[in-house]
């Protein structure tokens, strides 16, 4: 019988390994990066077209490579970072790996060129899918330039799983950002189809965070400092106030590499607890540095992943030090026994005596100056007063015994006529269709058959997505204008995503006055929003929206329309009064599908007279 196991060919070794290192544009973009900064670069541009999938180029004027280092470095498991297996436990670079350099050119075209600055003549290598097209000795400048181009252009299958430009931008952009802050003494700039999309001179760690993010980041920003054995952290925290809704700007940085944890985001939680709204996220940028022998990196391919020594200990000092930060600049609310000084009795009211009050008279007072007119007054009034109230009753007696005559047949009938109309039948319908609510969830409605019970969120978020959609798609959305125009500011990915999402915004009601670079002025919203619940909206839009369209929506519009309707929604655990129960079984019965909300759950359940007849046979 003939062996069936092989050794598989480089170039396929090669394709398979690109599975686990390469996912996606911004995986090239992480690696060429994270290189460039490990080759002592002190100014690093990233290049991308059609958000990566044309062309990934990241230029640095790092310490370059010898023409043999140029070849070697695409041979299968090369690095420059470790030299035995011992070495994987205390690392301080970041692509040790080996560079993914093989993985990289075995599934797109790539250029390389690099000069040492000790040699005159720099190496100029093509790769093509692993097969070297050519290498030459060219004249170019200090450093290593690598342009990976038309990713996944031998792998189909593979290239057809990549999502929309605008997922696989903000992907890259992540990965940028991620880059530039651990390293804010680099000068980093960043051009997307030839534009300048960030360019960040070298600067202290503040003014990083300030120049990646733009807008308000700078008041936002609480410092957090602590040293000890096992742990140095520093890095900064936002006031509770500016919290979102979404896990936008969360970074944790140990050693100068960006991780994910979600232990030490509880940490960071805990340490805020008591003093965010339900649901908000702050942001935080949080730089450890500890012992490299204290570290597991090596557990995940994308290195986000970090397995610590002492992880409680960590939790404790990381909660401890941003509780002292945020109580330290009065962020935290503190208990506050001072008096205030305007209740307290002025200090130089002790020595003075009480003055005796003056009277003064007024010695041409003649009390009997005005008895003679008040008598005249009272002698002409009282007859005609009394006379007018006398007529009056003129008649009176005469009709009060006209209808005490009859008085007990007449009241009889009158009330009889009373009695029955409070028990006619439209009475009854009106009395029998009263809606209840349940534990400030459910709206209990009787019908022919049983009774309906409503969950009211999801009524709501039904009836609101169905009006949304009416007003973008006829564009007849109507809005109330603010007296005072409201600053929203955004990111520059999220103004990026506001701009395509303008027109849509417009026609629910929304009125732009003006859209800068890093915020907008809104002069108008929808009849339906408040004036506190339009930020709200926004980032819970903003957050739905920012890895593209969902597969369940149908397009741009139905996306904005549900998000809107889950932000606006009437939350569970709010009291309606009987008219609002009403207006919103009515408006849920009104809508084209009531039976499910727009994320497709059930708004009602139906329980007929058989059922509750069967529960009670038991």
């Amino acid at each position: 019988m003939s062996s069936i196991i092989q050794l598989l060919p480089d170039h396929v070794a090669n394709q398979i390994a690109a599975g686990e290192v390469v996912q996606r544009p911004a995986s090239v973009v992480k690696e060429l990066l994270e290189n460039a900064v490990d080759a002592r670069a002190t100014d690093i541009k990233l290049i991308i077209k059609d958000a990566g999938k044309s062309l990934v180029q990241v230029i640095d004027n790092g310490l370059g490579m010898s023409v043999t280092d140029a070849r070697l470095c695409f041979e299968r498991h090369a690095t420059s970072k470790i030299r035995q297996a011992e070495d994987l436990f205390s690392l301080h670079t970041k692509g040790f790996r080996g560079e993914a350099l093989a993985s990289i050119a075995a599934i797109a075209h790539v250029e390389m060129k690099t000069k040492q600055e000790q040699e005159e003549l720099g190496t100029h290598l093509i790769i093509e899918g692993s097969k070297f097209v050519s290498q030459e000795v060219a004249v170019l400048p200090k450093g290593t330039s690598f342009a990976v181009k038309n990713l996944f252009f031998n792998i189909p299958a593979r290239r057809n799983f990549l999502k929309s430009d605008i997922v696989e931008y903000r992907h890259v952009i992540d990965e940028f950002q991620r880059v530039a802050l651990a390293h804010p003494k680099i000068h980093f700039t960043f051009y997307h189809n030839g534009s300048e999309m960030f360019n960040l001179p070298p600067a202290s760690l503040r003014q990083r965070i300030v120049g990646v993010f733009s807008g308000k980041t700078n008041e936002k920003l609480v410092p957090v400092q602590e040293e000890t054995e096992i742990v140095a952290v520093q890095g900064f925290v936002s006031k509770p106030e500016f919290a979102k809704k979404n896990r936008g700007e969360q970074f944790f940085f140990v050693n100068d590499r960006f991780i994910k944890s979600g232990y030490l985001h509880h940490a960071v939680m805990a340490a805020y607890d008591g003093i965010l709204k339900d649901g908000a996220q702050p942001s935080y940028f949080l730089y450890l540095s500890v012992p490299p022998n204290t570290i597991d990196i090596n557990i995940h391919p994308t290195k986000t992943e970090i397995k610590f020594d002492d992880e409680q200990a960590l939790y404790a000092i990381l909660r401890a030090s941003i509780k002292h930060s945020l109580g330290q600049f009065n962020v935290a609310p503190v208990l506050d026994f001072e008096r205030d000084a305007n209740l307290d009795t002025p200090y130089h009211y002790k020595d003075l005596e009480g003055a005796t009050p003056t009277i003064q008279v007024d010695g041409t007072f003649n009390p009997f100056a005005a008895d003679k007119p008040n008598k005249q007054f009272s002698n002409y009034r009282k007859p005609e007063a009394t006379a007018n109230w006398e007529s009056l009753y003129v008649g009176l007696k005469q009709d009060t015994e006209t209808f005490s005559g009859k008085s007990d047949f007449s009241f009889e009938n009158e009330n009889e006529e009373v009695t029955s109309s409070l028990f006619n039948d439209e009475e009854v319908e009106q009395v029998v269709q009263k809606t209840y609510q349940i534990h400030k969830k459910y709206i209990v409605s009787p019908i022919k058959s049983g009774m309906v019970i409503v969950d009211q969120q999801r009524a709501h978020q039904r009836v609101l997505y169905e009006q949304f959609l009416v007003n973008m798609t006829v564009h007849q959305a109507s809005s109330q204008q603010l007296l005072f125009p409201l600053n929203l500011f955004f990111s520059l990915n999220e103004m990026e995503l506001i701009a395509d999402l303008q027109l849509s915004l417009m026609n629910t009601g929304f009125v732009f006055e003006e859209t800068n670079e890093d915020h907008i002025v809104i002069s108008g919203i929808p009849v339906n929003v408040t004036e506190s619940e339009v930020s709200i909206v926004l980032e819970q839009l903003l957050s739905d929206l920012q890895d593209g369209i969902p597969e369940s929506s149908f397009s741009q519009n139905d996306s904005i329309a549900k998000s809107m309707a889950r932000s606006l929604a009437v939350k569970t655990g709010t009291y309606l009064t009987e008219k609002e129960q009403e207006n919103l079984v009515n408006g849920l019965f009104a809508c084209k599908d009531p039976n499910v909300s727009p994320f497709q759950k059930p708004t009602f359940i139906t329980m007929r007279v058989e059922d509750l007849d069967k529960k009670f046979a038991l």
